[in-house]
């Protein structure tokens, strides 16, 4: 089973490389398959994409991605592995 978690880009770092945050933590996410900058050449800033194995998979809307995050925080109260996806290796 695969699973995508919902971050938010904040930063772009270099040609594919952006900061995305998940639930406070931010971690390093290439970019190539959707790309640093939208359609009319806007960066994705502020944008949430579906982030699998350190890539961003897909772009996803806030609200989806809220929905998500809220699912799997869920999740984590009752299957505390979760809490490696969301909050990191280090807080498991």
């Amino acid at each position: 089973m695969c699973i995508g978690i919902p971050g938010q880009v904040c930063e772009l770092l270099s040609d594919n490389l952006a900061r995305v945050e998940v639930c406070g933590v931010r971690r390093d996410v290439d970019l190539t398959l959707v790309g640093t900058h939208d359609d009319n050449g806007q960066p994705r800033l502020g944008q949430w994409v579906l982030v699998h194995v350190g890539f961003a998979m897909s772009l996803i809307n806030e609200r989806e991605a809220r929905d998500t995050l809220e699912a799997l925080q869920t999740m984590f109260e009752v299957e505390p592995d979760v809490g490696a996806l969301l909050y990191g290796e280090e807080n498991r």
